[in-house]
């Protein structure tokens, strides 16, 4: 599953915009924005297991509130993910970065 970011890139490369370069950004930032990353990969896995395994317990109409919950509570993650890359890479063009 794609992140909304990555689609975003997409969506841009389609109207003829270049991606930003990954190179463009101190290294400092690059390992802070993998970070960002990972820890939301994390934060989503758990969320997964968490998931998967209380579906197994529950009653039909549980189970739809708890499939509500598990993609708004998804989609909340990878929010937060993108909210904090796009503040690292305004910070790292802020502070005079190629």
């Amino acid at each position: 599953m794609k992140s909304a970011y990555e689609l975003a890139l997409e969506r841009l490369e389609k109207e003829g915009i270049d991606r930003p370069r990954a190179d463009s950004l101190p290294e400092e930032v690059r390992q802070r924005i993998a970070e960002a990353r990972q820890k939301a990969e994390a934060k989503l896995a758990q969320l997964e297991i968490l998931h998967r395994d209380r579906l197994k317990t529950m009653d039909p109409a549980a189970r739809e509130q708890e499939k509500d919950d598990y993609v708004l509570e998804r989609r909340r993650i990878e929010e937060q993910r993108d909210r904090k890359i796009a503040k690292l890479r305004e910070g790292a063009g802020a502070c005079g970065a190629p």
